[in-house]
């Protein structure tokens, strides 16, 4: 693992969203480091339909230029990079992340707490994470909603458990604007990270696509073919492709 950054990581803008140049080991070392400071740290998976989102919706294009940490969960941020002339280091994928962080937590004896999912996939993703890193202390798991009305008991839940670290898995930009408005509610917790469907993923009700797919950068044409229904939001990606194209200054 690389040595822990001292001066904070850089980062590009693609269409006025940042984007920091970090990979998945700087990650991990960036979030040890954000755990020993008093406040929560909010960390964005950033990928191009983030971006795209960002263009119309004011607040969560805010959140993303406030937020901690923006790492490159995305391969279309890659390749805008590479086309801008400052290419990002490597994809850091959100739902590998979490494994990582989990890891971690569990050598760090950090308290992480699950937030979101379908009822019970947070449970489940937790005793797989306990299965696989024995010291893991999960401090809880709830599924909630991003409701409003929900809001300040879901904080108490948290806050009670005292967790250092949150996953929050409610999508795009629901997660996102959930913590933001958080910030100053959850008392102990140190970083929070916005996780969409990752849970999904480790406990096997989503499939991810093979690593050939996802090493061409193909793995949203596979999540399309599992799940059709996907396909208006898809239409993100040719609408990114086409304003990081015409962006460039020539």
């Amino acid at each position: 693992m690389e040595p822990v950054l001292i001066m904070p990581p850089t980062q590009i803008e693609i269409l006025a969203t940042p984007v920091h140049r970090v990979t998945m080991d700087q990650t991990v070392q960036i979030v040890i480091r954000f755990m020993l400071e008093p406040r929560l740290h909010q960390i964005v998976t950033t990928n191009p339909e983030f971006v795209m989102t960002a263009q119309k919706d004011a607040e969560f294009r805010h959140i993303l230029r406030a937020a901690d940490l923006c790492i490159p969960d995305g391969v279309g941020l890659l390749y805008a990079s590479r086309w801008l002339g400052a290419p990002l280091p490597e994809r850091v994928p959100g739902s590998e992340l979490v494994y990582r962080l989990a890891e971690t937590a569990a050598a760090q004896g950090w308290r992480l707490f699950l937030l979101g999912a379908a009822p019970g996939v947070a449970q489940a993703a937790a005793d797989i994470f306990q299965k696989m890193f024995p010291d893991l202390v999960i401090a809880g798991t709830y599924a909630g909603s991003p409701a409003v009305e929900e809001n300040d008991a879901i904080v108490e839940r948290i806050n009670s458990s005292q967790a250092n670290i949150l996953f929050v898995a409610y999508g795009a930009p629901k997660q996102d604007k959930w913590i933001a408005r958080n910030r100053e509610k959850l008392t102990a917790v140190r970083v929070a990270i916005g996780i969409g469907g990752s849970l999904d993923f480790v406990t096997g009700k989503a499939v991810r696509a093979p690593k050939w797919a996802r090493n061409l950068g193909l793995e949203w044409l596979h999540r399309l073919y599992l799940e059709p229904w996907r396909w208006r939001r898809m239409l993100a990606l040719p609408q990114f492709a086409i304003n990081v194209f015409l962006s460039k200054k020539i």
